[in-house]
């Protein structure tokens, strides 16, 4: 370092450490536990990965406005439509992940979700005898934030850029859970 100050170097802002190998599989993993909680109704298992109160914004799909409540309402929300389909697969990839600082990290990952009903339960819908599906595909761009309990989700907001199927399937799923 030189006395003269017109040529001292540039002072570079801090650059926030890389995330560590650790933590980084422990966000990925939350991913695969939201799908899994999901597709293999472990709603305990789901119920994990949020933080106690989530931000949800799930606007491209349903229109609704993002809403911050608690994470128990929202798994009872999902839980009374996916939990209803005879089956659903949500896959989940490309996990892009970026630290903020020491305690959140915002991460977007792609998905397929497939919900499926076979032709018995389409049937006692008033439809034909035929398995109907819906398949979603899209991103979710998610706030991770390290707990005591570890890494959770404190912001979760899906973006569908596709759809293909029988979207109907979903009324079906609502009426069943009554």
């Amino acid at each position: 370092m030189t006395s003269d100050p017109a040529i001292q170097p540039p002072i570079e802002p801090p650059i926030e450490p890389a995330i560590e190998p650790g933590d980084r599989q422990a966000i990925v993993d939350l991913s695969y536990a939201y799908a899994a909680g999901i597709d293999h109704r472990d709603w305990e298992l789901y119920r994990g990965i949020f933080t106690d109160t989530c931000e949800y914004d799930f606007s491209s799909w349903s229109g609704r406005a993002p809403a911050t409540m608690p994470a128990d309402d929202w798994v009872q929300a999902v839980r009374s439509v996916n939990g209803n389909f005879d089956a659903t697969q949500h896959l989940m990839s490309n996990h892009r992940l970026e630290r903020v600082d020491a305690t959140t990290v915002v991460g977007i990952n792609e998905l397929q979700a497939q919900h499926w009903f076979d032709a018995a339960s389409m049937v006692s819908f008033g439809r034909p005898a035929e398995h109907a599906w819906c398949l979603l595909g899209g991103h979710y761009t998610n706030r991770y934030e390290r707990t005591d309990a570890g890494w959770r989700i404190a912001s979760c907001r899906l973006t569908v850029r596709w759809r293909t199927g029988d979207e109907t399937i979903f009324a079906f799923a609502r009426q069943r859970s009554r």
